[in-house]
């Protein structure tokens, strides 16, 4: 219920009259129900979820604060005749996840009823994480830095990228981890300069840095990890480079607190790397929020313009790639709270250098 009053809190900030919630997350986040179908429909009397006979019951236990309305023909009939009977003049949708031709199709069936477009009303709410939320998170964290020092043990030339991959997902759903948060990137060599370079069949060789990025989905929430290791020695670049990413992680995990912004946080890792001449080598964001899904509000780039609050949970990962060389990522995931941040994520970020 404490969501609900949130919700409808902002909803009065921004002279909404109905809300109509089509994002999966954020229906799961405000009603609790992990149905795969299904609508929501918000106003300042009514909590109203819409769903097919598969989920009657699964409402019911999920969502008892809802009415529940099963739909037998099409859902946005449904909708239109309770926006009738509830007698509301301006219905509010998720710009960002309903197409336009749903919107044109609803639109029409509403007829004098007029939609508007809405943006964030919810995502500003999960931005923020409650206790049980952040129980939820670091436990996710630990089954990522557990799987991550078990391959430590596996890993080897000779092996192929997606069989590392394909490890790290198993050690993670042994853990209780539903699924990885995301295709689980394993980039070597040369590969490694990929800053998205998923698993593939590349056989791992001494010499070569190795980046692994990976998640786990633990109840809802994801984590996501980033660690770099080297196959054999370190040459001189390598060594620089690994050393430079690791110092700007650092120093932007010490700089995060409440109060500054995503931008200023990115600026911190941008400038440290720039200033050691890689500021081209770095093309992506520092980092982004994390929960229900992997990339959330705040983030941490150059256009990171949301000030950070206690209950935030963000990723920090600066990275340099270099072409023909390889790259190197070091990704940590940091809650802010009242006196700072506590990071979450435990694993060693010393370069580990295997034979």
């Amino acid at each position: 219920m404490h969501r609900l009053q949130q919700l409808r809190s902002n909803m009065k900030e921004q002279a909404i009259e109905a809300l109509l919630i089509t994002n999966p997350t954020n229906r799961k986040y405000i009603s609790g129900f992990t149905g795969s179908s299904g609508l929501i429909l918000i106003t300042e009397t009514e909590n109203i979820l819409i769903t097919d006979f598969r989920y009657v019951s699964q409402v019911k236990t999920q969502s008892p604060h809802y009415k529940m309305i099963q739909h037998t023909g099409p859902i946005l009939d449904t909708v239109v005749s309770e926006c009738r009977r509830m007698g509301v003049q301006t219905v509010a949708f998720e710009q960002d996840h309903i197409t336009f031709a749903i919107y044109q199709d609803l639109q029409k069936k509403l007829g004098s009823v007029k939609l508007e477009p809405s943006s964030g009303c919810i995502e500003l709410l999960r931005m923020q994480k409650d206790d049980a939320e952040l129980a939820i998170m670091q436990e996710a964290a630990r089954i990522a830095d557990t799987a991550f020092s078990n391959i430590l043990n596996v890993i080897k030339p000779g092996m192929k990228e997606k069989e590392i991959a394909l490890q790290l997902e198993i050690d993670m759903r042994r853990m209780g981890a539903s699924s990885s948060s995301f295709d689980i990137i394993v980039a070597s060599g040369e590969r490694s300069a990929l800053p998205h370079g998923t698993a593939s069949d590349k056989v791992l060789a001494k010499g070569e840095l190795v980046t692994m990025d990976f998640g786990a989905y633990y109840k809802g929430y994801a984590s996501d990890i980033t660690r770099t290791i080297m196959l054999g020695k370190p040459n001189e670049k390598q060594k620089e480079i690994y050393d430079i990413v690791l110092e700007a992680g650092n120093r932007t995990i010490e700089a995060l607190r409440p109060g500054i912004t995503g931008k200023e946080a990115d600026a911190v890792a941008r400038d440290y790397i720039s200033a050691h001449g890689y500021g081209e080598y770095f093309g992506h964001s520092t980092g982004h929020g994390l929960g229900l899904d992997v990339h959330e509000a705040p983030g941490l780039s150059t256009k990171g313009n949301i000030t950070l609050q206690p209950g935030m949970v963000v990723t920090v990962e600066p990275g340099i790639y270099l072409p023909t060389v390889g790259g190197v990522r070091i990704e940590d995931d940091v809650v802010i709270t009242a006196e700072g941040h506590h990071v979450l994520t435990h694993s060693t970020k010393e370069l580990i250098m295997i034979d």
